[in-house]
């Protein structure tokens, strides 16, 4: 099996700080990691690593394709959802049905509240085709249906041969294996 994600004795500083040192992990097809620690222990920094946007001081990152899910929604404002999730590829009718939005495709972005526009930007993940998400503090903003949603979509993308790297301090639904940080 050919991981979709692979650390190999990773070092990360940001702001001359050392976050980690010497860290390997590996997820694979049907896979999913938690990454725990208190604030400032990494852990935002540790998906943005993964996604390519940050470099590792010491060690090797190889990655599948991936989607991103953090603080940057990565949806034009001015757009109505469907032409902003549009922009990002196909499968964004599914989505937007399986993380209940689709009654907002003709809404512009800058007109949804705080918990649907983390809807969209899931719903983004979703649609994307990555095989590795990369899901920054995914709970943030849902309430309970958005979070029993997610959990559904993360299950399917699982069962699909995906993987899911997610980043948070609260408790995730399913079996995931933790990785903790700051310690």
């Amino acid at each position: 099996m050919t991981p979709l994600l692979r650390f190999e004795n990773v070092a990360l500083r940001r702001g001359g700080r050392l976050l980690f040192d010497g860290l390997d992990l590996e997820l694979g097809p049907g896979e999913r990691l938690q990454v725990a620690g208190p604030n400032g222990s990494g852990k935002s920094s540790l998906i943005r690593l993964a996604a390519g946007l940050l470099h590792a001081e010491a060690g090797g990152v190889e990655r599948s394709a991936v989607a991103l899910d953090d603080d940057h929604v990565a949806l034009d404002r001015d757009l109505l959802l469907r032409h902003a999730l549009g922009f990002w590829g196909g499968g964004i009718e599914q989505a937007m049905v399986a993380l209940r939005i689709d009654h907002l495709a003709e809404i512009p972005i800058r007109l949804l509240s705080s918990g649907q526009i983390k809807r969209a930007t899931l719903a983004r993940v979703a649609a994307s085709g990555a095989p590795l998400w990369l899901l920054d503090e995914p709970l943030n903003a849902l309430d309970t249906d958005g979070r029993r949603r997610l959990g559904a979509l993360v299950e399917r993308h699982l069962e699909g041969g995906g993987a899911v790297l997610a980043a948070s301090h609260q408790q995730l639904g399913g079996d995931w294996r933790k990785l903790e940080l700051g310690r």
